[in-house]
């Protein structure tokens, strides 16, 4: 009976190890699909620790019962094992290494402490206005906040560069969220109340008892906090936590894309794993548009399953708008920070809020990622431009 101590141990520390792993960017972690391992270890955690505790205190009963004294080797060996579960579960699970802020404040652009050229979500409902910086989401993933009436779920993943908003009901209840750990690269969230698990990069419950469940999106726009502010001057912007200065990032690596670690930075070339692209979806058809194809033409007229569109790219190189163009004979040009179509006396010329002499355009949903994240979750995704394929030998 005394064998069942090391057993305990054995399973105990096995278990930990994989209850993180699967959960978490670990090397050979995402790769694959691994939710299902990974929500199983997850659900049945204390079943397994208890098994796990039993067999310990079994083994030490007969232990006691042999007179054998296990102490010199399993009581270093309990202590470890007793140091890694207090480890993975109070410093390495993901909402302790990236905490919700303590205050949620959000001031006047006037007043705010964030650079002009940095990047933001920003979200415009029923004419309130709200900018949510990167150097702050980015750290806690999500938050919860309220414009006007309605109530949001911000969200940010670092890992595949997708900002996300969404309404948190479901079936009429406000949810509650907390980050539990990534799947596939993208930031995985728990609803509190049924404990299932929702994918960050398009609102969808993917595993629990509410899967197939779709959190509704709510357009949003990344752009510099200076375009957001010229575009929506009452704008309210999100202040950072003064709790959290040490965890916000201190420089502009990551929104630049002059960052080359390992998780969150940037391919230069297109369409390697952290290429930026442009992903838009139309009526359940997708497409990625190159980044670096973007930034040399500054403009693309396209059209997306029977949908005339425009993409743009501001003259800081990282504000892009995409809109409904009126009709397909209509194509855009860039002059000035602003879309243009026609010449001389016809020519109407477009803010990039979309306004102009000729009417409003039509925003469409768009979202920069990188190129993993896009092709992983839009499977059917195709590619502009087509990358060139090989010549024949």
């Amino acid at each position: 009976m005394r064998r069942l101590l090391p057993l305990g141990l054995a399973l105990l520390v096995l278990f930990e190890c994989a209850n993180v792993f699967f959960i978490m960017p670990l090397p050979g972690s995402q790769r694959t699909r691994n939710i299902d391992v990974a929500y199983a270890l997850w659900s049945s955690r204390w079943v397994l620790r208890g098994i796990a505790a039993a067999l310990m205190g079994l083994g030490l009963y007969g232990a006691w019962r042999t007179r054998w004294r296990p102490w010199k080797t399993m009581v270093p060996v309990a202590l470890l094992a007793s140091g890694l579960t207090w480890y993975i579960n109070f410093r390495m699970a993901a909402d302790q290494m990236f905490r919700q802020p303590t205050q949620v404040r959000l001031v006047p652009a006037s007043a705010s402490t964030v650079a002009p050229d940095r990047l933001v979500v920003g979200v415009e409902i029923d004419g309130e206005a709200r900018a949510y910086p990167l150097q702050v989401i980015g750290y806690h993933h999500h938050l919860r906040d309220r414009i006007g009436d309605a109530e949001v779920l911000v969200t940010y993943c670092t890992v595949c560069r997708t900002g996300r908003v969404f309404s948190p009901f479901v079936n009429g209840e406000l949810q509650q969220f907390r980050l539990v750990g990534m799947d596939q690269f993208n930031a995985m969230l728990e609803d509190v109340g049924t404990r299932s698990w929702w994918r960050q990069a398009n609102g969808e419950a993917v595993i629990g008892p509410r899967t197939g469940t779709v959190l509704p999106e709510i357009p949003s726009r990344q752009v510099t906090l200076r375009r957001w502010v010229s575009m929506h001057p009452n704008s309210l912007v999100l202040e950072p936590d003064p709790a959290f200065a040490d965890e916000y990032a201190k420089d502009y690596a990551y929104e630049r894309g002059t960052s080359r670690k390992r998780l969150t930075g940037t391919d230069t070339a297109s369409w390697a794993e952290k290429s930026w692209v442009v992903g838009i979806s139309v009526r359940g058809v997708s497409r990625a548009y190159d980044w670096n194809h973007l930034e040399r033409a500054q403009v693309i007229n396209d059209e997306l399953n029977g949908t005339p569109i425009v993409l743009a790219l501001a003259s800081d190189s990282l504000s892009f708008f995409v809109f409904e163009r009126p009709d397909a004979a209509t194509r855009f040009r860039v002059e000035h920070d602003s879309l243009v179509t026609g010449t001389g006396p016809d020519a109407r010329r477009y803010a990039f809020s979309g306004h102009g002499a000729g009417g409003t355009l039509k925003a469409l949903v768009a979202s920069q990622e990188f190129w993993h994240s896009w092709r992983t979750f839009q499977p059917t995704t195709d590619q502009y431009p087509a990358p060139a394929r090989p010549s024949a030998p």
